[in-house]
This record gives C-alpha cells, sequence and structure tokens, in this order.
C-alpha cells in the first residue's frame, strides 16, 4: 500500500511517500480500501510532537477517511465487504488502506461524494456534538463561530442554520468571510479590522452571543468572550493560532456564563452508541438536502505538500482532502 509516513517530529515537508506492505483486519476491525483522506489541523500538530496524543515513530498521520470495506474481520456484525464508509482511526488515514474498528466506521451517505465524505467525520462530527450534546443550541439563539471559513467553521455554520440558529461568522478577511456567508452566515465580523466584543454586541442589540464556537484561541478568544450573553455557552474547540488563552475566569461569574471543552474523539470512543445516533442524524439532513459538506481543495496523495501547507498557511476555506481515487 502506499502511504505518507513520518519519520520524525518536525515539519510536514519532512514527510515522505512510501510503499508499506498491505494491512490484515483483526477481530472486531475491518479493512477499508481508501478512496480519500480528510486533512485537518490537529494532523499537523501530531506531525509537529504538539498533540495531546503523540505516537511512536515512524508513524502513518491522518484521522479520517472515506472507502469501501474489502475484508472483516472475526467478530464484526455491523460492517460488510462491500460497505462504502466514513472511518475514524487514531493514525494511519494517508494511506491507500486502513484498519479500522467496525464501530469506528458509518456508512457514507448516499448523496455523499468519496470526496466528501472523507472531510465529513471529524469536522461535522465535531461540530454537532459541540451545538448538540455540549451547548444544547437552541431555535433562534445567536451563535458566534470564530473561524468561519474553516472546515469546522463552515460545518458549525451549517449544522447551526440547520438547528435554526442566528448565525454571525467571524473570520479574518472579506474574502474568508463572503464564502462563510455563502453557506448560511447571517452576518458577519472581520475580526482583523473591527472590534469583536463591539461588533458583536452592535449585531445582536446589546445581548450579546449565546453560543461561541472559538476553534481558534490566542488573542480573540477573550474579545469574544466579553460579547458573550448572560447564560452564554462558550465552546472550546481548538487553538488554529497557536497561542493556548488565558480567559479572565470573572468573565464567567460577571455574565453567568460556562466555558465547555468539546473533545469528540475523546466522547466518540466514550460513548459510540450516542456518536452513531449523531452521524445518522446528520447524513440524513444532507441526504434530504438541509446542507452538503464543502470540499474546497483536492489533492492527490502524492501533493500532500500542498494541502498541508493551505492548513498551515491558514489559507484553506472549506475542507482539505487528500484523493487516492
Amino acid at each position: 500500500m502506499r502511504a505518507v509516513i513520518c519519520n520524525k517530529f518536525g515539519s510536514t515537508t519532512h514527510l515522505s511517500l512510501e510503499e508499506r506492505d498491505d494491512l490484515e483486519p483483526g477481530p472486531g476491525q475491518v479493512l477499508v480500501d481508501v478512496r480519500a483522506s480528510g486533512v485537518n489541523f490537529p494532523d499537523i500538530l501530531t506531525i509537529e510532537g504538539k498533540y495531546q496524543f503523540k505516537p511512536e515513530l515512524p508513524f502513518i498521520p491522518g484521522t479520517e477517511v472515506s472507502g469501501v470495506v474489502t475484508k472483516v474481520g472475526k467478530g464484526v456484525t455491523t460492517r460488510a465487504v462491500g460497505d462504502e464508509v466514513v472511518s475514524t482511526v487514531q493514525i494511519g488515514g494517508f494511506a491507500s488502506q486502513v484498519v479500522s474498528s467496525e464501530h469506528s466506521t458509518f456508512l457514507k451517505g448516499r448523496s455523499m461524494s468519496f470526496d466528501q465524505a472523507a472531510g465529513f467525520a471529524i469536522t461535522y462530527g465535531t461540530s454537532y456534538y459541540a451545538l448538540k450534546q455540549r451547548a444544547q443550541l437552541k431555535m433562534g439563539e445567536t451563535i458566534l463561530v470564530l473561524g468561519a471559513a474553516g472546515g469546522v467553521g463552515i460545518a458549525t455554520i451549517q449544522i447551526a442554520k440547520a438547528m435554526g440558529a442566528i448565525v454571525i461568522a467571524a473570520a479574518s478577511s472579506e474574502e474568508k468571510l463572503d464564502f462563510a456567508c455563502q453557506a448560511g452566515a447571517d452576518m458577519r465580523v472581520n475580526y482583523t479590522t473591527e472590534n469583536l466584543k463591539e461588533r458583536v454586541k452592535e449585531l445582536t442589540k446589546g445581548k450579546g452571543a449565546d453560543v461561541i464556537y472559538d476553534p481558534v484561541g490566542g488573542d480573540f478568544s477573550e474579545q469574544a468572550f466579553r460579547a458573550i450573553a448572560w447564560d452564554g455557552r462558550f465552546l472550546v474547540i481548538g487553538f488554529a493560532s497557536g497561542p493556548i488563552p488565558k480567559m479572565p475566569l470573572n468573565l464567567a461569574l460577571l455574565k453567568g456564563a460556562s466555558v465547555i471543552g468539546v473533545f469528540w474523539g475523546a466522547w466518540n470512543a466514550r460513548d459510540s452508541a450516542a456518536s452513531q445516533t449523531n452521524f445518522k442524524e446528520l447524513i440524513e439532513m444532507i441526504d434530504n438536502g438541509v446542507f452538503s459538506p464543502l470540499v474546497t481543495e483536492v489533492y492527490p496523495l502524492q501533493e500532500f505538500a500542498r494541502g498541508f501547507a493551505s492548513i498551515a498557511e491558514r489559507r484553506a476555506k472549506g475542507k482539505v482532502v487528500f484523493s487516492l481515487s
């Protein structure tokens, strides 16, 4: 099989494309012939050795794929050869084959391409879990989405609109904000040219945002929190800007607000039944035409460096995918 190999922690430019032995599924596992792999910011952190999970070297990075089941291991009951699936793995996704637990696979929606499905699991899984289970987003509430043009940002906009929310998109350029509004955002804030707190307060007529979705971190987190509504929920998704913010906790007291961590991967492992339900609901929305996953950049696996650069340099709008078709 072909695979992207990380032989040492550091820059993604040190990766190599190599031939490795074909895989075999063990008990409770399935072998997937990979058609496409989704690229996420945590993949870069893992390659750099900066993520909370640090695999042994050498390893194959990549955490989400779409493809076709070609073999099933002993005891597998929910998957069969020929199933078109989406799968999440801890590592190993940037390869032409992957072995996954049967419970970490989800049947692909009938209306989704393999490229769309490859970029679906983590971004849409994270966003739906964040809005449904963690924030308990209600119809008519206002949500502020930071990093709105990125993969999780676009997924959040689409899901929040499907749940009946009012969406304020926040991003660093007018081009990115145009993209976020095309995905369904109702209002916009350019946080490089506008004061984030003041603009959100203005857009919400002084109330503030009921829910804040923050995958960016850094200086913008505190600015956003200062624009939260009473009884608001601040969702900690990640730190794409690099620095982890040191939030003044008196803001939570003064606003009666909650700071809520969102670690979809850990929840998925702890409550796979609820996660399966979430995915069935998401795929039903997609198959019914409520929204469609947006994939904006597709690279052949051998051009992996270009895909990583787009994510690392924060140029990506929507989802970046490696195609193995």
